[in-house]
């Protein structure tokens, strides 16, 4: 059979459709556009006419001293991208294990499971500020250790706030998964470890990827909270900034900074999340 005869004519009723949904979409891109404009104009002529705009344009928006602290800002969030990255693996792990044991059935592990289920009820009420001055105050008050770092105190504090979070929103995957795919894999000889890491796990990444990438972002923000402990991250060398300038810019630069951060991953998020909804959509149209 030839390819052309493969080839099916679309009736004038779809070709008509196609052309309308053309036409629609290039009028909601227009308003769109026209929208974003107002909106803009508003907001500009808004600040524009307010009385006190020219005192707050350089009191927060100074162009000098945004060049004289970026550097100053940009070398204390280098401190805020280790206790990140470090945080993120001792969360990764601690909060799979934490989720792991929540979701076990054999009474062996029933104390662990207590402990798990009372770790993350008291972690989830704790503001993290406070888990802050508990780590970074406490521990080197005991004097077991002798002196810590504030970059592993403060990973400390960021990976048990977190791990109490990432283990629910695991465990709620983990149980997501169809009871069936557990009974499948135990039918053809998996043992319960194995059905765990080759079966539960990978199914449930992919259905609550948003939501931890979700908790990933707030953990951006939140490692900027080690400035309490004394650290010179990115906001404590903003706030040595406005010290000396009494000028607010540096915490634009500082915010700005921490944008640039998380919107790589915001996007990445955006995306996974549309991908997600569309294969579900494909999978249910018949």
């Amino acid at each position: 059979m030839k390819e052309k005869d493969l080839d099916f004519e679309v009736s004038p009723i779809e070709q008509e459709r196609q052309a309308y949904r053309k036409r629609q979409g290039r009028r909601s891109i227009l308003i769109s556009i026209a929208s974003t404009f107002v909106l803009a104009g508003a907001i500009a002529a808004t600040l524009h006419f307010a009385p006190g705009w020219p005192r707050v344009q350089e009191t927060f928006f100074s162009a000098h001293y945004f060049a004289k602290s970026f550097p100053l800002v940009l070398d204390g969030l280098w401190l805020n991208v280790r206790v990140l990255i470090y945080s993120l693996i001792g969360t990764a792990i601690f909060g799979t294990l934490l989720a792991v044991v929540r979701i076990s059935k054999s009474p062996v592990l029933f104390p662990l499971r207590a402990l798990a289920l009372a770790y993350t009820t008291i972690m989830r009420g704790i503001p993290m500020l406070v888990v802050l001055y508990i780590v970074g105050f406490g521990i080197p008050g005991l004097g077991l250790f002798g002196r810590i770092p504030i970059e592993i105190l403060g990973t400390v504090a960021v990976t048990m706030s977190y791990s109490a979070y990432i283990a629910e929103v695991l465990r709620a995957g983990f149980q997501d998964v169809s009871p069936q795919q557990r009974a499948s894999a135990r039918s053809i000889g998996l043992s319960s470890g194995q059905t765990v890491r080759l079966v539960i796990i990978p199914q449930a990444l992919r259905k609550i990827a948003p939501a931890l990438m979700n908790d990933f972002i707030a953990m951006q923000k939140d490692v900027g909270l080690i400035s309490t402990l004394g650290a010179i991250d990115a906001v404590r060398a903003a706030q040595v900034q406005v010290a000396l300038t009494f000028n607010f810019t540096p915490y634009i630069v500082a915010s700005v900074l921490f944008i640039l951060m998380s919107v790589p991953f915001i996007i990445l998020n955006d995306w996974y999340t549309a991908k997600l909804r569309k294969r579900e959509q494909t999978g249910g149209m018949v």
